[in-house]
């Protein structure tokens, strides 16, 4: 099993300025709608091709609209030995500055 952690929790750490990787699994046109700015969009209909792209090294944390979408992403790639961490609540539940747009 990986960890999770809460929106909150990924917004303080983000203001405290650490450098998180967060990967944004959902797709395009809700990306587009919103999204964290430090945030990576790789959605989960191209992860079985492009999860490769993702650092293998460092801990990364996984967003989708609610969770469960990134729940899925975490168990695939926590069971290829990436180290990852589930944002629980997703978008729906993030009160920081979202950016727009590509």
């Amino acid at each position: 099993m990986y960890p999770e952690i809460t929106p909150a929790e990924v917004e303080e750490r983000l203001k405290n300025g650490e450098k998180l990787h967060l990967i944004d699994v959902r797709e395009d046109d809700e990306w587009e709608a919103g999204h964290i700015g430090e945030a990576v969009s790789l959605p989960l209909s191209q992860f079985g091709e492009r999860y490769e792209e993702l650092p293998k090294e460092e801990a990364l944390i996984l967003v989708c609209r609610s969770g469960g979408r990134s729940g899925r992403a975490c168990d695939f790639l926590h069971a290829q030995g990436y180290n990852v961490t589930n944002m629980t609540g997703g978008m729906l539940a993030w009160n920081g500055e979202v950016a727009y747009g590509k």
